[in-house]
């Protein structure tokens, strides 16, 4: 078996493609080169957002608030208060299908229909936390100006809008309550802020992570590095959404480079396309094709994996959850030997932890550049969501073995990855009520 990891260690090796290719420590500080280059207005492939939210206030007790979460399939609304013991109540939740995905709609068709998705909460409260899970430019306001779609919705004229004074129109339009304060936030941004309070914990930072289809980070930033914007008051701090997800410096393995040609946008989320849900599957196939070409596999096994037309990341997790199972790779193996399956799996589990290994470089990066967590007591509170993250076999151990390696063992800072239920709801209701 030794025999066969280390013919795998040599194939990958010979394309970058491996674990050991990947050093925390040149890779970690490639990250933070490019969030100081892109908070400094300066060209960068992290577009490090600035969101003008804090993490700082207090969250009142007993006050309601109306949430929103657009996301890719579905639109949900409800009402949140916190108790007595700091505790998120959820009321009234509903759930609706996203606007656009059905059927195309203009601009004054979708933000009627939105407006219609609040009727039931409008009058429960004068503030609304909305998180919106697209590219928004976010604003001193706390609104937000749509800057595109997923290409799955369809929603004319509505790219350049404000989503705020355009949902409060259209909410006044339909003779709703729209005397309202709506606050605007991404997914990332709102399972940051859900780590707030967590369990009543003290942390000394916090940091939200998507891994799922994609991926991003964002983490609390001093105003005075946030240099590309002149009207920050150096005194304070705010969010910043890093959209690590675009991360195109550093590392990269050869058949990496290969594969994101491959793409239906080539050159765009270079980093995501090594880690993530969507692209995990696809790039292990790819990467199989290529140990067949170089005679890693007998020719029926070899034969069998060129006729896989496509993987998703769902069927790399099923093969390496149960190699003799019911799925695509698993049954390319059925004709050959004992060691084609234990080489396809050695292939599948090192690109499986590489992407895990990555993880944790994203996440130490976000850490480090706070400044803060030296504390054992105080770590910096990592709120992680994402099935990638938590369904895909062994990632979620993996990334935290990697940043007690890297971050606490050599670098004496500490972190505590959580979960919190509902995360982009409660992040919305926190920013709703406290910004």
């Amino acid at each position: 078996m030794k025999k066969i990891e280390r013919k795998v260690i040599r194939f990958l090796r010979q394309y970058q493609m491996d674990l050991q290719d990947v050093d925390m420590e040149q890779t970690v500080q490639a990250f933070l080169d490019e969030m100081r280059r892109g908070l400094a207005g300066r060209k960068s492939t992290l577009e490090m957002i600035p969101t003008y939210l804090t993490a700082e206030n207090d969250v009142p007790v007993g006050k309601k608030v109306i949430v929103a979460d657009a996301g890719g399939t579905n639109f949900r609304v409800a009402t949140v208060y916190f108790d007595e013991a700091q505790k998120p109540v959820i009321e009234n939740l509903r759930l609706f299908t996203m606007l656009g995905v059905d059927r195309e709609m203009d601009k004054t068709e979708f933000f009627a229909a939105m407006a219609g998705y609040f009727r039931d909460v409008a009058g429960a409260a004068n503030d609304i936390g909305f998180c919106f899970s697209y590219p928004v430019e976010i604003l001193p306001n706390k609104d937000g100006r749509m800057i595109r779609f997923a290409k799955e919705i369809k929603a004319l004229g509505v790219t350049g809008q404000l989503i705020g004074e355009n949902l409060r129109r259209a909410m006044a339009d339909a003779g709703l309550p729209a005397d309202k304060h709506v606050v605007l936030l991404n997914d990332t941004v709102a399972t940051l802020l859900a780590g707030v309070g967590y369990q009543n914990r003290a942390f000394d930072s916090q940091v939200g992570f998507i891994l799922g289809t994609g991926t991003n980070c964002s983490y609390i930033e001093q105003n005075a590095h946030i240099t590309k914007k002149k009207d920050l008051d150096a005194a304070h701090s705010q969010i910043v959404n890093a959209e690590s997800g675009g991360m195109g410096k550093g590392y990269r393995g050869k058949l990496d480079v290969r594969f994101d040609k491959a793409t239906v946008n080539p050159g765009s989320n270079k980093f995501e396309k090594m880690i993530s849900g969507a692209y995990l599957g696809p790039l292990c196939l790819f990467v199989l094709k290529q140990a067949c070409r170089d005679g890693l596999f007998s020719k029926p096994v070899a034969a069998a994996i060129k006729e896989v037309p496509a993987l998703d990341t769902k069927e790399l997790d099923a093969f390496m959850r149960y190699p003799d199972g019911d799925n695509p790779l698993a049954q390319a193996c059925k004709n050959g030997t004992c060691d084609d399956r234990q080489t396809l799996f050695y292939i599948a589990d090192r690109l499986t932890e590489r992407a895990a290994k990555l993880s944790a470089i994203n996440l130490a990066a976000m850490a480090l550049k706070t400044g803060r967590g030296i504390d054992p007591t105080r770590p910096i509170c990592i709120v992680a969501e994402g099935t990638t993250f938590y369904k895909m076999k062994s990632v979620q151990s993996r990334v935290a073995y990697y940043l007690k390696l890297y971050l606490e063992n050599k670098k004496g800072v500490f972190t505590e990855i959580v979960h919190v239920d509902n995360a982009t709801l409660i992040g919305a209701a926190i920013a709703g009520l406290t910004n």
